[in-house]
C-alpha cells in the first residue's frame, strides 16, 4: 500500500487567444498524445492582453496508466532526465515545461502548424488515495500514508530514471 504510482499526467498548451492558433495547438497535442484535447476558457478579462472572460485560450489532455508512462518516456529526454528539487510540491507531485514541442524525439517541424511550448504536470499517489475523492463516504488520508516529496523523488529516480539536481 505504500508503493507510489503515477495517478495522471496533465499536458497543457496555453496559447492566450482563441481561433486558429488554438486549433493548431490542439492538433499538436492530439498528435503527441493520441487523445482529443479539451479546451479551457479564460476565467477573467484582462484588457492589456486582449483576453475576454469565457474565451477559449488553452487546450489540455489528461493521460492515465500506460499512456501516461509512454508519454513521460518520450518527453523526459527533452529535459535531459534532470529535475530540480523545486519542481516537486509538498504532496510529491512534480511539473516541468518544454519550450518547443519539436525537441521531442520523433516530432518533425511543420511550418503551417508552428512551434508550441507546453507544461507537463505529473500527479503521484498511493493505493488508498481514492478515499479522499470518492463521492460516498469521503475520508481523510492518514498522515503516515501521505506521499512526501522525498519519497516522490526516490520514486522518480527508480521508476522514471530521473536525476534530481
Amino acid at each position: 500500500m505504500l508503493k507510489p504510482k503515477i495517478e495522471k499526467v496533465v499536458v497543457n498548451i496555453s496559447v492566450g487567444k482563441s481561433g486558429e492558433p488554438l486549433e493548431k495547438a490542439a492538433k499538436v497535442l492530439k498528435d503527441l498524445t493520441g487523445q482529443t484535447p479539451c479546451k479551457r476558457k479564460a476565467k477573467k478579462t484582462i484588457r492589456d492582453f486582449g483576453i475576454r472572460r469565457g474565451e477559449p485560450m488553452a487546450c489540455i489532455v489528461t493521460l492515465r496508466k500506460q499512456r501516461a508512462m509512454e508519454f513521460l518516456k518520450k518527453v523526459l529526454p527533452v529535459i535531459d532526465n534532470k529535475l530540480s528539487r523545486k519542481n516537486f510540491d509538498r504532496h510529491g507531485n512534480f511539473s516541468f515545461g518544454i519550450k518547443e514541442h519539436i525537441e521531442i524525439p520523433g516530432v518533425k517541424y511543420i511550418p503551417e502548424v508552428g512551434i508550441f511550448g507546453m507544461d507537463v504536470c505529473v500527479s503521484l499517489g498511493r493505493p488508498g488515495y481514492r478515499v479522499k475523492d470518492r463521492r460516498i463516504e469521503k475520508a481523510k488520508i492518514g498522515s503516515k500514508h501521505v506521499l512526501k516529496p522525498e519519497e516522490a523523488m526516490v520514486f522518480a529516480k527508480d521508476a522514471l530514471g530521473l536525476e534530481i539536481v
